[in-house]
């Protein structure tokens, strides 16, 4: 199999994971009356395309570690099994997070569900796989929070004229945390114990995962919908082509940052990767300053946020790189 043969690289694939992780959603903006909880049925198969394109192409082919069908069949089966889990516990974690975004907006949804999930993802990871100076990878973590704060801030003062704080969102947006970062030590497990997994057949199995996860939880919430009115499959065969097409467009490029990720925290360990890739709503708060004109028309303070934003997640990718070499 290919892997980076230098930090520089592995740490550039750690960015545009992040890159790709805040990018994916934009397809969904291209779709139209088409309910989310559908289009994620082709989001999930674009996912696991990419993923098996990966393993077959750059991870079977290579001067390090096993092909991955070889990789596949020599594998630990707790570690196949563990590789699956985490992708079943991501995606519960995101279609929470996305129903948690829809009921209490991003300012809620952002510092209480990706704050969590970098913190427990991290330190649970970094239990298993103490790999990285723990002091600058603790100061990058508190910079990659206050990143979020910062960008929850600025999307505050944008919508000022918003409801109170929803229970119900926090709730969710909780649990969704939990979940999200619940899911880095299965990962970690499946790469460090036995005989491991390589990180091609990770992205394959992860992404299983959450593809037969999506036939409990994302049936359930079609028909028992945390926001919205319920969906039958019926509107996914009714949907156009181009919606189809765009839905598995996002789950393409949600894999390439997952293939990227993990490929990655094969040379430089699941913490750091991790946390640099759990940077991603700073890209999708990118995308909607440059490319959806969402803060048009904002005031001076919400752009001041912005900006402290952008800085302290620069500061924090600065800071969790120098944990490896430190």
């Amino acid at each position: 199999m290919w892997s980076p043969a230098t930090f520089n690289v592995a740490l550039i694939m750690t960015i545009f994971s992040a890159v790709f992780w805040g990018s994916w959603a934009n397809t969904y903006k291209g779709t139209k009356n088409y309910s989310f909880d559908l289009f994620y049925w082709d989001y999930i198969i674009g996912v696991l395309l990419c993923s098996l394109g990966f393993a077959l192409t750059l991870g079977s082919n290579g001067a390090t570690g096993e092909p991955f069908l070889q990789n596949l069949g020599n594998a630990d089966t707790s570690n196949i099994v563990m590789a699956m889990i985490a992708g079943f516990i991501f995606n519960i974690a995101n279609l929470l997070l996305v129903a948690g975004i829809a009921i209490a907006g991003l300012a809620i949804a952002f510092p209480i569900a990706i704050g969590i999930a970098v913190v427990e993802g991290v330190l649970l990871s970094y239990a298993l796989q103490p790999k990285g100076n723990i002091g600058f990878l603790a100061l990058g973590l508190g910079l990659a929070i206050a990143a979020i704060l910062f960008d929850a801030a600025a999307y505050k003062r944008l919508n000022s004229a918003a409801g109170g704080l929803s229970k119900k969102g926090v709730v969710v947006n909780i649990i969704s945390g939990l979940l999200m970062g619940a899911f880095a030590p299965f990962v970690t497990r499946s790469l460090t114990s036995g005989h491991t997994l390589t990180p091609y057949t990770v992205s394959v199995l992860f992404a299983l995962g959450a593809f037969l996860c999506c036939f409990v939880v994302n049936t359930y919430f079609m028909r028992h919908p945390l926001v919205g009115e319920p969906v039958s499959f019926a509107g996914y065969f009714k949907a156009s082509p181009k919606d189809h097409l765009l839905g598995v467009l996002g789950g393409i490029v949600w894999g390439l940052g997952g293939s990227f990720n993990f490929i990655a925290a094969g040379f430089v360990g699941v913490p750091i990767s991790y946390a640099i890739g759990q940077s991603a709503p700073m890209i999708a708060a990118l995308w909607g300053v440059v490319v959806w004109k969402e803060f048009a028309g904002a005031d001076r303070k919400a752009w001041t946020y912005l900006s402290l934003m952008f800085l302290f997640y620069l500061s924090a990718v600065g800071a969790i790189a120098l944990a490896y070499n430190a």
